[in-house]
């Protein structure tokens, strides 16, 4: 049997504050939008950019135990925040209640988000995969935090000697 890939990776900035809502299961799920944009000259010389809109999906697990990444999504990710997004494209139909028309939706299902910027430029970690244990769940600006403060631990570790390395 053929093997077969569905993977997206994005880095982009949040257009909207996260909308996240409960469904009747109990589950909760965040969706915002995320522009990516790219820039090129073109034949005349003059500066192109193209910025493209993803919709993003992140539910809670089922187990509901700990923090799913929605409601991580909900309490770290505001509007024009910078994040890394890795999930897989899902494409779906529903039909429109006002005029009956059939409608189609693409989105990235998110598995990880990484906030890379915002609020003052802090970095982050991973916030959680959906079989994330609830105590990975809890990163963010925590993390990044006690992980910079680790380095004055180490203060030969920030020298420029690097004479031993093999490369």
């Amino acid at each position: 049997m053929a093997k077969s890939l569905n993977k997206v990776q994005l880095i982009g900035n949040l257009g909207s504050d996260p909308e996240v809502r409960a469904i009747p299961n109990g589950s909760r799920v965040a969706q915002f939008s995320l522009a990516t944009s790219r820039q090129w000259n073109d034949q005349a010389g003059a500066r192109q950019e193209k910025t493209e809109w993803h919709r993003i999906v992140a539910w809670n697990s089922k187990g509901g135990r700990g923090q799913g990444l929605a409601d991580i999504v909900e309490k770290y990710l505001k509007k024009g925040d910078k994040v890394y997004v890795e999930g897989s494209i899902e494409y779906r139909s529903y039909e429109d209640k006002k005029d009956g028309a059939t409608k189609y939706v693409t989105e990235i299902k998110a598995f990880d988000i990484i906030l890379l910027g915002g609020r003052g430029g802090e970095g982050g970690e991973g916030m959680g995969r959906r079989s994330a244990a609830p105590a990975n769940a809890s990163t963010g600006r925590e993390k990044s935090r006690e992980s910079s403060s680790e380095f004055a631990d180490y203060p030969e570790a920030l020298d420029g000697d690097d004479d031993d390395l093999p490369f």
